[in-house]
């Protein structure tokens, strides 16, 4: 096990905060279907740089994606789910090289500015009853999505908005998010080790961080459906309202 914090570069006072991080955004992912990344990666960034944090956020997507996949596909909306999450996985290598490129202040401030984002476009009112998104919007969501993937490992900022916003059940909404981030999780982590930035440190770490993740997923998942549509949704507001305070503190600090 030493060997393996020696490898991972991360102290065990170090490892057990990315452990618990790790478990409490897992859990709103079973939850409500994302913010694992949006909660995750800013707090992450306390104890490592912002671009592995990045690639850490996107490796432990790819791990828990299949968990639970046959019927997250059952009840997606794959009409919508499918092209944008293979628009998806086409534009996430330009949010990667934009990540490379830029420091790691200028990566905290527009990690923070997506969050806060994300946040006031869910408060945006729903559409009205019988709306379908049309071909513009679903293009523009899969290609935003993608390189928001790239660039901080938030594939949510874009997608969340786009689903709570249709008056459709919090079932199909919630699959419908897991398999569009299950898919930026694969363009991701290619992109990652095309680019070089996806190290055996993080890969270690992902698998050492698995089981406080599944085990979080897997609580979220079993009181999903227990809880009342609205306070449902109030709980991805508040998700999302956490996560942008938590990466404007980070900013700050």
């Amino acid at each position: 096990m030493n060997g393996l914090l020696h490898v991972a570069g991360l102290a065990p006072l170090a490892l057990a905060a990315a452990a618990v991080m790790t478990f409490g955004a897992a859990f709103v992912r079973g939850l409500t279907g994302f913010g694992m990344a949006i909660i995750l990666v800013p707090l992450l960034g306390m104890i490592m740089t912002p671009g592995e944090a990045v690639v850490l956020g996107i490796i432990l997507q790819l791990l828990i994606g299949p968990v639970g996949f046959g019927r997250i596909a059952a009840d997606a909306d794959r009409g919508t789910a499918v092209p944008i999450g293979l628009l998806a996985m086409l534009a996430t290598p330009v949010g990667m090289l934009a990540l490379k490129a830029v420091t790691p202040d200028v990566a905290r401030l527009l990690i923070a500015a997506i969050a806060i984002a994300a946040f006031l476009l869910i408060l945006m009112p729903q559409h009205p009853d019988g709306h379908r998104p049309g071909a513009a919007s679903i293009a523009l969501t899969g290609i935003a999505s993608g390189i928001l993937t790239g660039f901080a490992a938030m594939p949510g900022p874009p997608v969340v908005p786009f689903y709570l916003r249709q008056r459709i059940d919090p079932a199909t909404a919630r699959a419908s998010m897991m398999l569009v981030f299950f898919a930026t999780a694969i363009a991701g982590t290619l992109a990652s080790l095309w680019l070089g930035l996806a190290t055996m440190k993080l890969f270690i770490l992902s698998l050492l961080l698995f089981a406080p993740m599944w085990l979080g997923d897997h609580v979220g998942t079993r009181l999903f459906g227990r809880v009342p549509v609205p306070v449902w949704r109030s709980i991805v507001a508040v998700v999302l309202g956490a996560a942008g305070v938590s990466a404007v503190l980070r900013l700050l600090n």
